[in-house]
């Protein structure tokens, strides 16, 4: 690895520590209905929100309550983003002239599923497909809605270990306005303008024809991107207002954009860590959950980034030079933007897959096989490093539970955690969330892999083709929305599929997780004894990093196997002769 690439690392999980405790402590604020410097200001719309809602925001709701209105929420916003892609058409704010045939049905019931699961997976040109309404007012809401919602559910999980021997988790409605309100909206506004002062576009002016210096035409599209990226990355959610996505100078026009853009992705899912170490009256609780994410983030960074610089044996065996110079960046620059190198893409595909965000810089497609299978073990480890916005969090308290219930096991006693017994509902809830990913995941893959119609969108054959299918559907299960791309997913098979393992990997994994939760709201506290396991410690944060491990390679090492291991061993047994 070269000297600028671990600088750039350093200063990445530096900052990243800076903002994690008074982030982390002002989200615990807004989330226990705490006064901030903000309700001055936006406390009266709060108010009017309740009344307008008809929502009594100190209402308590159980956890089937707090997952109903969860779920009558998203289908209503799904349903209306469906009506709003298939209408475009008829609705303002299309000087593109875009209709229904550019979103048909599977495509649009797709992309309804992709952006209610805060998934963004795009399975076409956004610039060629979607009208400046569809995206503002169909897609663009679902970066707020989806974000907020996702956090309301970590608070939840958060508070059914917090509490004692209580009946509720909260109220949904209150902590999805709150959410909004008081950090989605004032982050994005800040961001927005940022993201304007180094040169994102905020426009409604249809595209412009130029002429090159050639004599031919080129066609610029431009719109309001700034508003929309800098919710796509604060939200995690990834979708690009250009196919391009944030390789596109419009959405990532320079080196420091894009470092500030890799700043947002984690902001938020690494500040939850301390306000959940916050809301159960123990901040160590939250640095171990800090830890854990940030060993498996940094692992993951260095292995990518040096994989990537270290090239391929094949350019070797040319007699070309691969290391880097002051006359060319060295490595494997395949795919990648010559305005971030190697260093600024391979942090971007781990810090991208590491949250559920998937906005991309660079091709993974184009990685080596060892530099692709790490934003590829990112996602089927349910992207616990750091997550998306909320989705990290209690994915990482899922495997808290299991650790625990094996620390338990070694030293045969009941297994607790915050002291909160763990015990069978609470393990049944944690593996049910865990098998459905990894259902998800291998079943929709192998029928793929066996389906005619799927191969024939395939671009590779062989163990490459492979990584590509299982890319797919564990992005589109972990809610990611990147594409190890090769593989042509807008066709029926894929846009029905891929939308079914999108809504599974959202809500199938958030309803055991609530269910977890409700039970360990209601029980009481249990003193800590000397059988009991300390989980504020490094020894914890070990073990949970450990569990991570072995759950995904126990679970997803054959798929791995057939997929980036061969083709690893391919391409170095190819160089040799």
């Amino acid at each position: 690895m070269t000297a600028p690439s671990v600088v750039q690392i350093i200063v990445f999980f530096g900052l990243l520590l800076l903002l994690t405790k008074p982030l982390g402590g002002y989200m615990a604020r807004v989330f226990a209905g705490e006064r901030t410097l903000l309700h001055p200001a936006l406390g009266g719309l709060e108010r009017g929100t309740y009344r307008l809602l008809g929502v009594d925001p100190a209402q308590d709701m159980k956890w089937t309550t707090y997952a109903f209105a969860l779920l009558a929420f998203s289908l209503a916003s799904m349903v209306f983003t469906y009506a709003v892609l298939r209408l475009q058409g008829v609705l303002p704010l299309n000087p593109q002239g875009y209709g229904a045939a550019q979103m048909p049905a599977d495509l649009a019931f797709n992309t309804a599923a992709s952006f209610t699961s805060n998934t963004n997976w795009q399975s076409y040109s956004p610039e060629l497909t979607l009208s400046y309404f569809s995206n503002m007012v169909g897609l663009a809401i679902h970066n707020w809605a989806s974000a907020a919602v996702g956090l309301a559910v970590a608070i939840a999980v958060i508070r059914g270990f917090a509490r004692r021997s209580a009946r509720g988790l909260g109220n949904f409605w209150a902590d999805v306005v709150r959410c909004t309100l008081y950090l989605l909206l004032p982050l994005a506004l800040v961001g927005a303008l940022v993201f304007v002062a180094m040169g994102v576009p905020q426009n409604f002016d249809p595209a412009t024809v130029a002429t090159t210096l050639e004599g031919g035409r080129q066609t610029i599209w431009q719109g309001p991107v700034a508003s929309q990226e800098i919710i796509k990355q604060l939200g995690t959610n990834g979708g690009g207002f250009f196919n391009a996505n944030s390789a596109h100078p419009f959405e990532n026009p320079s080196p420091a954009s894009n470092f500030f853009t890799l700043l947002l992705i984690w902001s938020l899912p690494a500040a939850i860590t301390h306000t959940f170490g916050k809301m159960v009256g123990n901040p160590k609780q939250g640095w171990a959950l800090f830890g854990a994410m940030a060993a498996l983030a940094l692992v993951g960074a260095l292995i990518c980034t040096a994989a990537e610089q270290a090239g391929t044996p094949h350019l070797a065996a040319a007699q070309i030079e691969t290391s880097a110079t002051d006359a060319q960046a060295g490595g494997n620059m395949e795919g990648k933007e010559v305005r971030f190198g190697i260093a600024g893409s391979a942090l971007f595909a781990v810090v991208t897959t590491g949250a559920s965000c998937g906005a991309v810089n660079s091709m993974h497609d184009s990685y080596t096989p060892l530099g692709g299978l790490v934003p590829l073990f990112n996602m089927l480890t349910g992207e616990v490093v750091f997550g998306g916005v909320g989705a990290g969090l209690y994915g990482m308290l899922m495997f808290a539970v299991l650790a625990v219930f094996i620390a338990g096991l070694m030293v045969g006693r009941t297994p607790e955690y915050l002291g909160k017994k763990i015990e069978k509902f609470e393990v049944q809830m944690a593996m049910l969330a865990t098998l459905v990913l990894a259902a998800s995941v291998l079943v929709f893959t192998a029928l793929s892999s066996a389906s005619p119609t799927a191969l024939a969108s395939l671009n590779n054959a062989g163990p490459h083709g492979f990584s590509e299918l299982l890319y797919t559907y564990a992005s589109a299960t972990g809610n990611n929305g990147s594409a190890f791309a090769g593989l042509s997913t807008n066709t029926p098979w894929f846009n029905v599929t891929i939308g079914f393992a999108l809504l599974v990997g959202r809500f199938l994994m958030i309803i055991p997780l609530l269910a977890m939760a409700g039970a360990l709201a209601r029980k009481g506290h249990v003193p800590a004894s000397s059988g009991t396991f300390p989980t504020d410690t490094v020894t914890f944060a070990v073990l949970l990093v450990g569990v991570v491990i072995i759950v995904g390679a126990l679970t997803y090492f054959p798929g791995l196997s057939l997929g980036p291991i061969v083709e690893h061993f391919q391409m170095t047994a190819l160089a040799t002769h």
